[in-house]
């Protein structure tokens, strides 16, 4: 789920040490209809990517999703503050 600190968005983090973007945030983010984004993640159709720092990146994270040709990044501190994002449009992939 997606909230906020003061301006800056925050995931949820979850206890198996991922965090959770709620349907009516992401799918804005990648350009769809929040209705659409639970069959697309089941169906493969948005991709995601969960990873963690390591080194001088120790405690912050980075989900990435990939819808189309949109790929969007986000960075993240230990408690699901965003702290950085990035949003790439593009040709879809083949």
């Amino acid at each position: 789920m997606l909230g906020t600190k003061g301006n800056q968005m925050r995931l949820e983090p979850r206890p198996d040490g991922g965090f959770t973007i709620d349907a009516e945030d992401l799918g804005p983010l990648l350009g769809i209809d929040p209705p659409e984004v639970p069959a697309l993640l089941r169906d493969g159709r948005i991709a995601s990517r969960f990873e963690r720092g390591e080194g001088d990146d120790m405690g912050r994270f980075r989900v990435t999703f990939r819808h189309g040709g949109v790929t969007l990044r986000l960075v993240l501190d230990a408690d699901g503050t965003v702290i950085g994002q990035s949003r790439i449009k593009g040709p879809p992939p083949r």
